[in-house]
Parts: structure tokens; sequence; C-alpha cells
């Protein structure tokens, strides 16, 4: 793409943002996806738009620009092509290989937050490390063991807690759930993988074609995990300890029913900020 031929650095900044709103026509916020994306073209943030000079916008930049406006136009997240995703109170980074974090896993963070502090927390398919980096951040003397079957989710978590400056705090490593786990915990979290084969056809393709499988669906019910959970936890969960776990919009009450079959008492489900079933929460005695 050749330079903007604008007159003043002003122009030129109103010119590639009406570019950007015209190609990104089709998403849902046209508007702020061009400054996204403009600002990532670019090498700043958002608020340093308005201080680019006229020659920034220049044939490299605007090139860059004109790439990722395409590759949003075909449906790549805003989220994964700039690399990072504000959740809670920090910048985490994502990749191809980590899901990207919603707001409503937000809901986890919160409920967790409300009860007592603990000393050690497990983090059960952590992916970017965003639920549990979070927690560590905010509980400063506690602890933390984020696991994963995917190497690579392993490595993108890790450097998240290096960019926090928690890694003295947490340990990650591979695991299928509690294959590799020892000992118990006072905070059992988990975002896992609950999406049925069935509702996998329906989702957009944003998410279909740019977050892993893995970390999507277990296939069949969606509800594997939760078995898996209920029947491990206990053996990892101290006497006071809690479980909070992330659920699809209709799983409430299966899941309580499985872990109240499992023995779990004080099961409950928790809403999102839109009224949704988003957490499941117990404990064992």
């Amino acid at each position: 793409m050749t330079p903007l031929k604008a007159r003043s650095a002003g122009q030129a900044l109103s010119m590639a943002l009406k570019l950007g709103q015209e190609t990104l026509a089709n998403t849902d916020n046209p508007a702020r996806e061009a400054r996204l994306l403009l600002a990532h073209a670019a090498g700043v943030d958002q608020a340093g738009l308005i201080q680019l000079d006229i020659s920034d916008f220049n044939t490299e930049v605007m090139s860059r620009y004109a790439d990722l406006l395409q590759r949003r136009s075909v449906g790549e997240p805003v989220s994964k092509i700039i690399g990072y995703r504000d959740f809670w109170n920090h910048r985490f980074e994502i990749s191809a290989d980590v899901l990207d974090p919603r707001p409503d896993t937000e809901t986890l963070v919160a409920a967790a937050l409300k009860g007592p502090a603990p000393d050690r927390i497990l983090d059960l398919g952590t992916g970017s490390g965003c639920i549990l980096l979070s927690l560590l951040d905010e509980w400063p003397r506690a602890t933390g063991i984020g696991s994963d079957l995917s190497d690579k989710a392993l490595d993108v978590a890790q450097r998240n807690a290096d960019t926090l400056k928690l890694t003295d705090r947490v340990a990650f490593m591979v695991s299928d759930w509690f294959s590799a786990i020892d000992g118990r915990f006072d905070l059992i979290v988990s975002n896992p993988p609950y999406i049925s084969a069935d509702e996998m056809r329906g989702l957009s393709r944003e998410v279909l074609n740019h977050d892993p499988h893995l970390a999507l669906t277990p296939g069949g019910d969606g509800l594997a995990p939760y078995r898996v959970i209920a029947a491990g936890v206990a053996e990892h969960l101290t006497e006071t300890g809690r479980l909070l776990v992330e659920i699809g919009l209709h799983q409430g009450p299966d899941v309580s029913a499985i872990f109240r079959q499992a023995g779990f008492v004080n099961v409950e489900t928790l809403p999102d900020l839109e009224g949704r079933d988003r957490v499941v929460t117990a404990t064992v005695r």
C-alpha cells in the first residue's frame, strides 16, 4: 500500500481509520477494531495514534495495516492478530495455541476472590495462564501450578508469568488432568473444554477457525472433563478447599449433578454479568 496523500498527520489518521472501517464494515465494531489494528501496525497503543507524525503513515506501516485489515476481514480475531487480550487487571499474550480469554471467564476469577486467600492453587487446563496468574497477582502469598496438555500453551503461560513477575510463585507442567499432579490445594480452578460435538458446528468462524479445538471441546456431550475432575479432585483438595469451574450456557444442572453424585457439597451455580450460568462451585465438606 502506498502512503496516504494527506496534508497533515490528523488528515492521514482520519483517512487511515476511514479505510479500516470500510474494510471491516461487516465486523462487530469496525471503528474500534480499525484503531486497534492501525495502532498495532504503527507500533503504538491507541492513545499514541494522535501523536503520530505524517511521516509515520509510510509505505511500510500502511502495508502492514492493510495486511492486518485483510486478516480481520476474513475472520481472524483482533486479539489473535495483535497477540494479546486484556483480562482482569492485566494484558496477556495469546496465540493460536491457546484459548482466547473471554470476559465471561472473569466471573470465575471474581468468584474465587470472594473466598479466603489460599496457600496453593491448581489451574487445570491453564492455557494462557490468565486465570491462575490473575489470582496469584491478587493473592501475593499464594503459589500455584498450572497444567495443560499442550507444551506450546504452557510456553505462552510461562511468558505471561515472566511478564507479570510471578515466576517465583508459579510452575507449569504437562498433565492430563490430575495424572502428573501431586499434593493438595486450597483452591482448584478450571475452564475446561466444554462445548459439545453438536454445538461445535454452530460456533462463529472466529472461534472455530482460530481457537485450538483441544481447548474448546472434549467431544460428545461436553461433560467429560467435569466427570474426570469430579472423580479426581477429592484427592487433591484440602479439607477446607474450594473447586470452581467454568461451564457452558446450559450445563449448570448437569455439572452440579455430577459434583453432588461425587459427594461434593455446597454446590452452587453462579451467573456472569449477562445473567447466564457461568461457574459452578463446590467443596468437599
